[in-house]
């Protein structure tokens, strides 16, 4: 049921991350083309990698991206999950939780410390499946971003250099 991804999966990965923009009500966020996930996953230098969940009959129901991260604080890799989509028509059959089990069966074999992930504070049917999975909210901490505009001011001539 669950399987790496392949190059040819790229077209797929790339609707069902349009899909669950839209489902998050952020589609017009949504920029990356499907020439950006290829290179992302594929490259000569991955960034990023994928687990496909099909079906009986080799569907496609559901993908996982995700990268590497670090813990300072443990000393080891862990595995953040950017994506995790199951088509609502193949919801309840066990997918979402056949990627999350084999991220963690990467964890676990890898001696990676950590299996994390962001969910939208209004996803409740989601946030509910993954606590009866044993994950626990980080409330303690807020995610910050920088993008767009300020991102480039602070990237730009006077921020955020150092002197060699």
């Amino acid at each position: 049921m669950i399987r790496t991804a392949a190059p040819a999966d790229v077209p797929v990965i790339h609707a069902m991350v349009r899909e669950l923009a839209e489902y998050e009500k952020a589609l017009h966020e949504a920029e990356a083309t499907e020439e950006q996930l290829h290179e992302a996953l594929f490259g000569e230098r991955p960034a990023a990698y994928a687990h496909i969940a099909e079906t009986d009959d080799g569907e496609v129901a559901g993908f996982a991206l995700w990268f590497l991260n670090f813990s300072t604080w443990r000393g080891v890799h862990g595995i953040y999950l950017e994506d995790l989509y199951v088509r609502p028509e193949r919801r309840g059959g066990g997918h979402g939780k056949a990627l999350l089990a084999e991220l963690a069966r990467i964890c676990v074999e890898r001696g990676y410390g950590r299996l994390e992930w962001s969910v939208l504070n209004w996803n409740a049917p989601s946030i509910a499946f993954y606590e009866s999975l044993g994950a626990r909210p980080q409330d303690e901490w807020t995610v910050y971003r920088l993008t767009d505009g300020a991102l480039a001011e602070l990237g730009g001539a006077s921020g955020g250099r150092t002197s060699a």
